[in-house]
């Protein structure tokens, strides 16, 4: 990969949606989050394993109804990295998206993380793109993905850890 330089980080702002609730869950809604994920990305694979450090899942809820996830894990003792995550067509472009990603780098500050970080495809997922370099994320690293066939866009932003980093 290669690497870039970037503005100054900022930090993420959330986006006030009516309706909205961020929810940290356990294992035992997975399969609310297997629905989610085969709705929006027509596919079954989450990520490779749920048997990560540090786990985090979270799920966007408008009244009752699931309209989004979002799924990390520790990466290294310094980064903590958003694997996968995505939001129902019909509640796009309401602010969900960005009150995920905030509410993960917020758990993440708060687990003692320095950087928080993730990967995206910006030929099939633009929006992601647009949405890191509004909430103040670095471009830090590019390449091309061969199973995807696609070109890969590696985002971070600078925490303030609220705590030591867990080794």
């Amino acid at each position: 990969m290669e690497s870039f330089d970037y503005t100054p980080v900022r930090s993420i702002s959330a986006c006030d949606t009516p309706g909205l609730r961020i929810e940290t869950v356990g294992r035992e809604h997975l399969d609310v989050i297997r629905i989610l994920n085969r709705n929006i990305f027509r596919e079954e694979r989450i990520i490779n394993t749920f048997e990560r450090d540090n786990l985090l899942m979270l799920i966007a809820w408008h009244s009752d109804t699931p309209v989004g996830f979002k799924v990390g894990y520790r990466e290294n003792r310094f980064t903590f990295y958003s694997a996968k995550g995505g939001v129902v067509p019909a509640f796009r472009r309401k602010g969900v998206a960005t009150a995920l990603l905030s509410e993960m780098a917020h758990c993440a500050e708060e687990m003692g993380f320095r950087r928080f970080a993730f990967d995206t495809f910006p030929n099939l997922h633009p929006g992601m793109t647009i949405m890191a370099l509004k909430s103040g994320f670095r471009l830090v690293k590019s390449d091309y993905n061969t199973a995807y066939r696609e070109y890969r866009l590696r985002f971070e932003i600078v925490l303030n850890p609220a705590k030591t980093v867990r080794k």
